[in-house]
């Protein structure tokens, strides 16, 4: 892969990535909250919400493993749109995760003021 080629991929997934956040993110949103759905899953099953956040993520990582046990095993490539989709859903899923526990270290830092 050329340099251009590289930054080419990078400049289209980080394009995707904020476009998802921003559009999926107003979907998933209640009364001006990011971390609604994960709010909502914490009082469900007595998890903290980044703990919610994970599971919903955790398909994706299983499936980047997948992906990488077919290369490894069977040399079998998975489509772009696989690749595009799996990597882009758990990249999201960790800036959701690190936007969270920032949002914590605010909170609590707005608390002790």
């Amino acid at each position: 892969m050329t340099e251009k080629k590289f930054d080419f991929v990078i400049d289209k997934t980080l394009e995707k990535i904020k476009d998802v956040l921003i559009t999926k993110g107003k979907e998933y949103r209640r009364n001006n909250n990011p971390f609604h759905a994960f709010e909502e899953g914490s009082k469900v099953t007595g998890f903290i919400r980044e703990d919610i956040l994970w599971g919903f993520a955790l398909k994706h990582y299983i499936s980047i493993q997948d992906i990488k046990a077919d290369l490894r095993w069977s040399k079998k490539l998975p489509t772009i749109e696989q690749v595009e989709e799996k990597y882009n859903d758990l990249l999201i899923y960790l800036l959701i995760e690190k936007a969270s526990i920032i949002d914590r270290i605010n909170e609590k830092e707005n608390m002790a003021h």
